[in-house]
């Protein structure tokens, strides 16, 4: 199944102005080619078409490490050819793969002794590695509700409307309820004390998010740690807790040692954290770890052996790479306690540096939180002339990709922008990003309203006017604007 959809209904070949030395006819744009071209042909036909995509430095939509040193890209062209599932026949990856699980589960402070090893395991991402962790919890409750001649056919698992889309993926793909605690303006993350009301004898865990996707904020894991406790002793039932550190788990035991949001709480059973975020990796590398070997069920332990001894294996997909794991290991090594340490001192210090610029602008309420993951999420203080959204689409002018969106429910009125800064992001990007911002802003104030005035009226009874309320308006401002940037985005390479 196709998801994507064509960049041109009418041009049916690609075409490239140097390739044309090697190719005199056009190559088909949908279906395999009858003959073979020359390598450098193929080189040039897809160079061409790839200059055309962002910059990913100037990426400040994402969270997904754009840089690395070039010695850790030698180990992993080294390694490409390599596949991670091919214990046997790659034991020292294995073995690079295992330290890295142990590493990380210390940097948590899983309850360990000095020799034992740590269970956990490495994926593509967080949105495997919390699939992973939904299966484990999922299958425990169903074995303990078994056991007890109870039902076990509705499991739910409670988390915030600002959780990333992973889970809901879980949730339908898994047939588990997804209860979620509404946010409000002001107050983006999941409120604990809501939380632990909506779990009863059918939840399979309380999931916590230490950094949200939405504003960076880390959500208070202690208190829900402390009132889920309380619950249990009261029912007698032993709701878990999993926490999403997908972002935040490579910044917390760094910037906030203290906060106690990791393995230190009892009801804390697993943590993922991505690799390819503040784990400073390339895309293509999560971790998922386990409190202890009870809390992962050995039923969902395969294993096998046509690849030429006894493995066991925990994951959703089968092949992939290696280069992500060996690149996750020289991280650890390199840069060690000290090395991580300036770093995200270093991400959070340009994101204050890029905060104090916005504030002084006098046009911007800061949504983000000074604590938690580096990023700066903002929206405007006057959106009568122009919104987010257009702020968003004219930054690209400048070769900046910053996001516009609209807060979950019950918060979908407030629109912000958000930028993440990640190790590549320096001070002097910082301010220069805030100059474009000004310019952008400046123009924008000269141009015309997109906007009629009458989007801040109604009709009432018997066809009297009534002024709308600025929630309403502020509604149909930022639908108005998510259909227009949808429709950019749809036509840009309709040529008129």
């Amino acid at each position: 199944m196709v998801l994507s959809k064509t960049a041109s209904e009418s041009d049916v070949s690609i075409h490239s102005t140097f390739a044309s030395r090697y190719v005199r006819n056009s190559l088909p744009r949908f279906q395999m080619p009858d003959n073979s071209i020359p390598k450098e042909a193929a080189y040039q036909i897809i160079n061409d078409e790839l200059m055309l995509d962002g910059n990913p430095r100037l990426n400040l939509a994402s969270f997904v490490t754009t840089w690395m040193e070039p010695e850790c890209d030698k180990l992993m062209m080294a390694a490409i050819n390599k596949n991670y599932v091919d214990m046997d026949e790659y034991p020292v990856t294995t073995e690079l793969q295992n330290r890295c699980v142990n590493m990380i589960a210390r940097l948590f402070n899983a309850p360990l002794e000095e020799s034992e090893a740590a269970v956990g395991v490495g994926t593509v991402g967080s949105s495997e590695a919390i699939m992973l962790a939904g299966l484990a919890f999922k299958r425990k409750w169903q074995n303990k509700r078994k056991a007890e001649g109870k039902p076990y056919d509705k499991p739910n698992i409670v988390t915030g409307a600002n959780v990333q889309v992973c889970w809901e993926k879980f949730a339908r793909y898994f047939e588990v309820e997804l209860k979620e605690v509404k946010l409000r303006e002001g107050y983006y993350v999941m409120d604990p004390v809501k939380a632990v009301e909506m779990v009863d004898e059918n939840t399979i865990c309380v999931a916590a998010i230490l950094g949200s996707t939405l504003n960076g904020e880390f959500e208070d894991v202690k208190l829900l740690n402390d009132l889920l406790l309380e619950k249990n002793k009261q029912t007698g039932w032993d709701t878990p807790i999993h926490v999403d550190a997908a972002s935040g788990g490579f910044i917390a035991p760094f910037l906030y040692p203290e906060l106690e949001w990791d393995f230190r709480l009892p009801l804390v059973k697993s943590i993922n954290v991505s690799g390819h975020k503040y784990g400073l990796v390339y895309a293509g590398i999560g971790w998922v770890i386990w409190r202890s070997k009870e809390d992962l069920p050995d039923e969902l332990i395969f294993h096998i052996n046509y690849l030429g001894a006894d493995q066991p294996t925990f994951t959703l997909n089968f092949s992939k790479g290696s280069s992500q794991v060996i690149a996750q290991y020289y991280q650890l090594i390199r840069l060690g306690w000290e090395g991580y340490r300036n770093v995200m001192e270093n991400c959070h210090e340009n994101a204050m540096v890029l905060k104090e610029g916005l504030e002084k602008t006098g046009c911007f309420n800061i949504v983000s939180k000074d604590d938690g993951v580096p990023l700066v999420a903002f929206s405007l203080k006057d959106t009568k002339r122009h919104n987010e959204f257009e702020v968003a689409e004219m930054l690209r002018r400048f070769g900046w990709i910053v996001p516009a969106y609209t807060m979950p429910a019950d918060a979908q009125h407030v629109t912000v922008l958000r930028v993440v800064v990640r190790e590549d992001f320096s001070r002097t990007l910082a301010e220069r990003l805030v100059l474009d911002i000004t310019k952008v802003l400046h123009e924008l104030d000269s141009l015309p309203a997109k906007l009629s005035v009458t989007c801040e009226q109604k009709n009432g009874k018997n066809g009297t006017v009534v002024k709308k309320t600025v929630m309403e308006t502020q509604r149909e401002v930022t639908d108005y604007w998510k259909k227009f940037v949808l429709e950019r985005k749809t036509n840009k390479n309709t040529i008129c």
